[in-house]
């Protein structure tokens, strides 16, 4: 069988320079194009590991520790947790192109009859790996960043009621400036099946509030502190209660800006 290197060391750098790439955009390094073509020239040259006489065990370890100086070539050396972190995204984006590939192959490269399988002859390796790849890691870059910034607006809140506590799902959203018109304090927006109080316990504060399309007043009571994250703490919030499911998927509450500054 022949074997073209050249050809092997080509595909081995794009796809080295396609993963770290998009380790790059996913982790928001700064992007050092020369930096990433010497981390995927130096990663190009792993494929010669296949012709040394070693075993698994080895090839797994020569393997992490070509990873880590592709890492450390392409976005520097910061501290042990930061390039563990590369390496990382590193890994699961291989993975996942490695998972598009079988999968593709899988489906057009064999026929099934029955319970048999055999290779029909077309193998689309290796054009998928030229056009398909950059294509992949693109929409699943673009998608993973979209998920990011949706999901860094959840937060865990905790709630204290007259010595109750509840834990909740919020989401900040930015548009949310209801507050007590005369002492300013932030409103948290919850649905009224999701905490339970005796009203006689406390003071009711009625708040206003006028959207595009309606206007009215929501039902408010002053929680003695509410934790964010399980370590930081507001006081002086208010907790208005709607009737309303929020249509966020996962999400108990809606958080006022206030509630994340200093």
């Amino acid at each position: 069988m022949k074997i073209y290197l050249d050809l092997l060391l080509l595909l081995n750098f794009s796809l080295d320079f396609l993963l770290l790439l998009t380790t790059s955009i996913l982790l928001r390094r700064r992007k050092n194009i020369n930096r990433i073509l010497l981390g995927s020239f130096f990663g190009g040259f792993s494929i010669l590991l296949l012709f040394l006489k070693i075993n698994s065990f080895e090839l797994f370890l020569l393997k992490i520790i070509i990873s880590i100086f592709m890492c450390i070539i392409s976005f520097g050396y910061q501290n042990i947790k930061y390039t563990a972190k590369n390496v990382l995204y590193l890994y699961i984006t291989s993975i996942l192109l490695g998972g598009f590939l079988y999968f593709l192959n899988d489906q057009f490269a064999y026929k099934k009859e029955g319970m048999v399988f055999y290779h029909k002859g077309l193998s689309i390796n290796i054009v998928f790996l030229i056009i398909g790849s950059p294509i992949i890691l693109y929409l699943y870059s673009k998608q993973a960043k979209e998920l990011k910034n949706i999901y860094s607006k959840y937060h865990t809140i905790t709630i204290f009621l007259k010595g109750k506590k509840y834990e909740c799902t919020g989401f900040l959203d930015t548009g949310n400036t209801l507050k007590d018109p005369y002492t300013h304090r932030p409103v948290i927006l919850i649905n009224k099946k999701r905490i339970i109080y005796d009203i006689n316990e406390f003071g009711m504060i009625l708040v206003p509030y006028k959207t595009i399309t309606e206007e009215g007043i929501i039902s408010c009571i002053k929680a003695e502190k509410v934790q964010i994250d399980g370590y930081k703490e507001k006081k002086n919030i208010l907790i208005g209660e709607i009737k309303e499911e929020i249509g966020i998927n996962g999400v108990d509450c809606i958080l006022p800006p206030e509630l994340l500054e200093e």
